[in-house]
């Protein structure tokens, strides 16, 4: 059976530690028995014990080599390995519609993406598992206050149970990449929803963090288009990102929203 070698442009790194597979695999347990979506499960290191969960699984990967050596190494999935780029994919064709529990040792390169696309698919992803780059874990499970908390902090915590679980050395894998990793768990929280409007809560958050240097309002002043703002004169615009919590960005974002009808009333267009 030929062996795939990784492609850097596909940012692979191929796991080799069979302990550090089965840990991982094991961190889906706390979500039991709905079915299970591994993303770039590459040569199938961490399959091999997904599929001992007796739980329905299905792996997607884009990689061509890694698809042709999955069909020969577990005939048994074969009805289940989806040749396809995950963050193209309807997720709500997978399993008829039924939520499942994401987990992969994810490209670092796309790793962002894949959260984001989950925040999309929060209705049916209840848990989200796997292993990614140490620094982006640290920044998912980061708090108010701290330098690693940002736009990943603040909107999955909305909507998940961050938990960083372990650490990864950088010499289990092939080849080795030039940083640590680490193994993290999303767990969907009670929020039905934010309270505010969800797509000005992103725009606001994005704003402000991709300008975190600035104060509130600076980075918000944009969103006005130029207007004059008598909410920009308050205390709280002198604060900078990372001293909000997610309490404090749903009530900007009700803040902002309420300004910006008043500024786009009938009696203030000129």
């Amino acid at each position: 059976m030929k062996l795939v070698k990784p492609k850097k442009f596909l940012g692979q790194h191929f796991l080799k530690d069979l302990k550090v597979a089965q840990d991982i695999a094991d961190t889906i347990d706390s979500t039991p028995e709905i079915p299970v979506l591994e993303v770039g499960p590459g040569m199938g290191v961490l399959t091999q014990f997904l599929i001992k969960k007796n739980r329905p699984i299905k792996v997607v990967e884009v990689d061509y080599e890694s698809i042709a050596y999955l069909r020969e190494a577990y005939p048994a999935l074969e009805n289940d390995i989806i040749e396809d780029d995950f963050l193209k994919m309807d997720l709500r064709r997978l399993f008829d519609g039924k939520p499942f529990v994401l987990t992969g040792n994810y490209p670092y390169n796309i790793s962002s993406q894949i959260f984001f696309k989950m925040l999309d698919n929060k209705e049916i992803i209840p848990c989200c598992t796997g292993m990614i780059q140490k620094e982006v874990a640290e920044r998912i499970v980061a708090r108010p206050g701290s330098k690693t908390y940002g736009i990943l902090s603040v909107l999955i915590q909305a909507w998940y149970k961050a938990e960083y679980l372990f650490t990864v050395s950088e010499h289990v894998f092939n080849p080795p990449p030039k940083v640590k990793s680490a193994v993290i768990r999303m767990t969907r929280n009670d929020t039905k929803e934010l309270g505010c409007d969800e797509k000005l809560f992103k725009r606001i958050v994005k704003a402000t963090f991709n300008q975190r240097r600035k104060t509130l309002r600076n980075s918000i002043k944009p969103i006005f288009s130029g207007k004059d703002c008598d909410l920009l004169q308050d205390e709280l615009f002198n604060k900078r990102p990372e001293q909000l919590s997610i309490e404090d960005f749903i009530s900007l974002t009700n803040r902002v929203e309420k300004a910006l009808r008043a500024l786009n009333a009938p009696d203030n267009k000129s």
